[in-house]
Parts: C-alpha cells; sequence; structure tokens
C-alpha cells in the first residue's frame, strides 16, 4: 500500500508546518478541512494531487485535519472505503470543509456529484475543488452548484427518455420486453445511498421518489452493502 507523506513538525506553539516550511499560528474559525485523493491503478501514484492539496490549502490558511486517499479504485466503483470514512466524518461535524482536486477525482457522476454537494449544503460544508476552481463558499461556487443540479436534472431526463423510446421502439416492432433496466444514473444514485447512508430499503425508494420498485432498490442496496462488509 502506497503511504503518503506526512506533514512536518516544529516547535512553534501551533506545532503545524507546511509543506513550504511555514508555520500557521492561527487558523480562520471552521476551516477543519479534510482532503480526498483517487488514483485508479497501483502503479499511479497521488503526489500531485497531495502537493497541490496541501499547497492550496497553506496558501489559503485551511488547517488540514485528515487526508482521505483510495488507492487502485476507479470513481465508478461503489465500495471506495476511505471516501465512506471522510463522509462519515463530515457527518459527524468533524470537518468543515472538503478539498479535492478535481471534481473527477472525488464523484463518479454528475448525479453522485450532486448528491455529495447538496449534503455538504445541509451540513455547512465548504466543497473547494482546485482544478475546476470552485469553492462553494463563494458567489461563483454557489452559481455552479445551481448549473450542476440542472445539469443532473437533464441527464436524468434524457436517459429516462431515451429508455421508454426505445420500449416503445421495441414493442412497435412486436418484441417482447421483460423487465426494463433502470437508468444507470438512478442505479447511481441508489448505490450512492446505500454506500453512505444507514437508510432503510423504504427509505431509499421514498429518497429516490418512487422512480424504481422497492424489490429493485433492495436487490441495488444489499449487493452494495455486502460488498461493503466484505471490503471492511
Amino acid at each position: 500500500m502506497y503511504e503518503l507523506k506526512a506533514l512536518g513538525h516544529s516547535d512553534s506553539p501551533s506545532g503545524k508546518e507546511d509543506i513550504l516550511g511555514r508555520n500557521h499560528r492561527h487558523f480562520h474559525a471552521k476551516n477543519r478541512t479534510a482532503l480526498y485523493l483517487r488514483v485508479s491503478t497501483p502503479e499511479q501514484k497521488p503526489d500531485l494531487q497531495y502537493d497541490g492539496l496541501h499547497g492550496y490549502a497553506a496558501r489559503a490558511g485551511l488547517e488540514i485535519v485528515g487526508d482521505y486517499c483510495d488507492i487502485a479504485v476507479s470513481g465508478r466503483r461503489e465500495g471506495r472505503p476511505r471516501l465512506n470514512a471522510l463522509m462519515a466524518s463530515v457527518r459527524n461535524r468533524e470537518v468543515d470543509c472538503v478539498l479535492v482536486w478535481k471534481f473527477d477525482r472525488f464523484a463518479r457522476s454528475t448525479r453522485h456529484l450532486l448528491i455529495a454537494l447538496e449534503e455538504f449544503d445541509h451540513l455547512g460544508v465548504r466543497f473547494i475543488s482546485v482544478q475546476d476552481q470552485i469553492d462553494t463558499a463563494s458567489p461563483m461556487g454557489r452559481a455552479m452548484f445551481t448549473i450542476i443540479a440542472a445539469m443532473a436534472e437533464l441527464e436524468s431526463s434524457l436517459i429516462s427518455e431515451r429508455v421508454t423510446a426505445g420500449m416503445q421502439a421495441a414493442r412497435s416492432r412486436g418484441k417482447h420486453l421483460g423487465r426494463p433496466s433502470l437508468p444507470i444514473l438512478l442505479v447511481e444514485e441508489i448505490e450512492v445511498l446505500a454506500a453512505s447512508t444507514d437508510l432503510s430499503i423504504r427509505k431509499i425508494q421514498e429518497k429516490i421518489g418512487g422512480k424504481a420498485s422497492r424489490g429493485r432498490v433492495g436487490e441495488i442496496v444489499k449487493r452494495v452493502r455486502s460488498a461493503k462488509a466484505s471490503t471492511g
């Protein structure tokens, strides 16, 4: 397992020294910051993300309270243990800010990103993506939040329309259809809720607006939580 470099320590009263060797004696209120990093293969190293995030935090006066790094985990896989740990820290009010290198290092889809941003907003947690130049504490960041929500809704609607059109075309050709597949974004939404919350199957079905039967929701929830349990 690749180990991240640790921050240096100094004899200053703050006891913290950033990667540029500068001591920070005072931090602004509500700036406990967690970093999230991800690489897709064991051969990849998170050094670029790590150094970039620590440098940004030092310049912005953010106090880093934890690094969460998933290694050899693809963006579309539901079992990301360090991301789950980060979300647990957020829900326990241990973090005021989440700092990532790029959106695609954090979220696996527009819908997944929106769900996370909505939860951060509800909990009063700031979200910063360095390369995308998005900070939800800024007016531009708030505007981007609205745009992302609109994009996720449009994406979901377009997929639903394509599925419906495809089913109608198949029926018009006399093709017998079995149980229809759920839109991938809806499946991803259920997977995120199953992996990151303790909600019951009924509650998750309500959360998605009843867009899937309880049986289908249950199948996905059981698969995700079984995989999560097996990976510890």
